[in-house]
């Protein structure tokens, strides 16, 4: 049993957990875009965020020890945890089983980001749209009347007409 194959067990459990984390933080982050809780958008952002990199950061571990496994071993191209299973058979069951929870919490986050960003590009969508409106009133100011509604002149003048 090779120490480095017990330290890419550990990094993927750490993997695993760390985006178990992240799961929780985007399902927080919808529901506080549900209720537009800004505030609370605002921080669980941030906590994305360092989640992400904490990932990235084992990720970059994760990869510097199987670097470390295929120049031990001999192995040209890329080596995959089931490849690494074959070379380690005392390890296998081990490895092969944190790399379907890996896919499977990897696949749920990214089910969950991609109805996250649709819910984010709706909204943004609509502020957009309220933003031109604003624009488009700002350009066209004139009187109004007590209830709110543009008073619009019984003749178009000269000037009016021209522009």
């Amino acid at each position: 049993m090779s120490p480095q194959v017990s330290e890419l067990e550990r990094v993927l459990e750490q993997l695993i957990a760390e985006h178990k984390r992240l799961l929780e933080l985007v399902d927080k982050h919808q529901a506080a875009m549900k209720t537009i809780d800004l505030p609370g958008m605002d921080d669980l952002g941030r906590q994305q965020e360092a989640a992400r990199l904490r990932i990235t950061s084992l990720e970059q571990r994760r990869r510097a020890l199987v670097m470390q496994l295929a120049r031990a071993t001999n192995q040209p191209g890329e080596l995959t945890l089931g490849r690494l299973a074959a070379l380690y058979p005392g390890n296998a069951a081990n490895l092969l089983r944190l790399r379907r929870d890996l896919k499977a919490v990897l696949e749920q986050v990214a089910a969950r980001t991609r109805i996250s960003a649709k819910v984010s590009s709706a909204v943004l969508g609509h502020l957009n749209t309220v933003v031109r409106l604003l624009a488009g009133a700002v350009e066209r100011a004139g009187l109004y009347t007590k209830s709110g509604i543009p008073r619009v002149s019984s003749r178009i003048g000269v000037m009016e007409a021209v522009g």
